[in-house]
């Protein structure tokens, strides 16, 4: 029997967080703003949901949309929203910067990831817009926390990366160094994708507009969550 698939919801409040649990989700990516794809929440709405469930929780640490850290200030201001959110009991998160040449910006990471004493840390989809994914994994490869690479295998979704996940996961059950973070699937993922990833060893699937029937405005579907819950244990 194969491992327990993580599946992964995006959350933005807690009535989101509820009904995610109550449909079997795992773990929930803590976000505001999704115009922008997903920034900082506040501690408050961190608070909110940490009291409403007792899932994992991995919060986002993003400034601006896209996938620069921005300035000095905003990298300022995100170690101290991350200060803020540890003070609070936050112990999983999310970023991921890229530099103008499409690599990893480390001076931008690594200040942020001091900050988290450790804690465990998901890379993002910015690994999508890389300019070399391989060089990139192995370039963050020691850093402190990081266990999962959130990815799509293209910067345009699920179907365009496909055959980059499958030769990603082949190559992380080879153990090949730079490769022993999990790989979460996220980005364009849609059920019928879920069987031959399983197959291939993928163990964690990410979702977020594939929770909300009625799209962005309206609230996450605990029978929506469970649709995925029931296709990843199945």
């Amino acid at each position: 029997m194969s491992e327990r698939a993580v599946l992964e919801v995006i959350a933005l409040d807690a009535e989101d967080a509820v009904a995610a649990q109550a449909g079997g989700a795992d773990r929930l990516e803590l976000v505001t703003d999704m115009a922008a794809d997903g920034l900082t929440p506040s501690v408050e709405t961190f608070t909110a949901i940490r009291a409403a469930v007792d899932i994992r929780l991995r919060v986002m640490l993003r400034a601006t949309d896209g996938f620069a850290a921005g300035s000095p200030e905003d990298v300022t201001a995100l170690v101290r929203a991350a200060k803020a959110l540890r003070a609070a009991g936050a112990d999983e998160f999310v970023l991921g910067f890229l530099d103008e040449q499409g690599g990893p910006d480390l001076a931008a990471v690594e200040s942020v990831v001091a900050a988290l004493d450790g804690c465990r840390w998901t890379f993002h989809r910015a690994i999508d817009r890389a300019a070399d994914r391989d060089a990139l994994r192995k370039q963050l490869a020691d850093l402190p926390g990081l266990d999962t690479y959130l990815t799509a295998g293209s910067a345009d979704g699920v179907d365009a990366g496909l055959d980059v996940l499958l030769a990603e996961a082949a190559r992380a059950a080879s153990g090949e160094p730079g490769y022993e973070q999990r790989i979460l699937v996220g980005g364009g993922l849609r059920l019928d994708h879920v069987p031959g990833l399983r197959a291939a060893g993928v163990s964690a699937f990410h979702i977020g507009g594939a929770s909300r029937p009625a799209g962005w405005e309206g609230a996450v579907s605990a029978d929506a969550v469970r649709v995925w819950r029931e296709a990843l244990d199945g």
